[in-house]
């Protein structure tokens, strides 16, 4: 759930503006290539303090409840919360990927075709790897097989 949350807000979660385009400009270059680091940077960031957290809460509450009620709900709890940062992990793979783009001069081009993702795709999804219309194809072909 996070992680739609925090992908669905894009660049303005993180207290960054959208990314203004001047007329001519070239694709991913030094301005876009930082401000892109800068959002995903944040991200990253931002999920880490989410990871510390959860730590110590589940240090903190740890309690062996004599009661098997109060037992049962506090390990539903903490299974919740570790599937949660579990999620988190596989983004924080993702995004440490894009830096690994960005730091390669490979970021914002689709792995599929090639062609160039979009600023605002990618600030809407910054780790997106395939253009809108490689995706659309991708989830209709994953309808069609299952």
């Amino acid at each position: 759930m996070a992680q739609k949350k925090a992908n669905t807000q894009g660049a303005k979660a993180f207290g960054i503006e959208p990314y203004e385009s001047a007329k001519g400009e070239e694709y991913m270059n030094e301005g876009q290539e930082a401000h892109f680091r800068a959002i995903l940077d944040a991200w990253k960031s931002n999920l880490m303090q989410e990871v510390d957290r959860t730590v110590h809460h589940m240090q903190d509450e740890a309690a062996n409840f004599p009661d098997p009620n109060d037992r049962a709900t506090q390990e539903s709890e903490f299974s919740l919360e570790l599937r949660t940062r579990d999620r988190e992990r596989k983004l924080i793979k993702k995004i440490d990927e894009a830096l690994e783009k960005l730091d390669n001069h490979d970021y914002g081009y689709c792995e599929s075709c090639g062609v160039e993702i979009g600023i605002r795709r990618l600030e809407a999804r910054p780790t997106a790897t395939q253009c809108i219309d490689c995706k659309t194809l991708d989830e209709i072909r994953e309808k069609q097989m299952g």
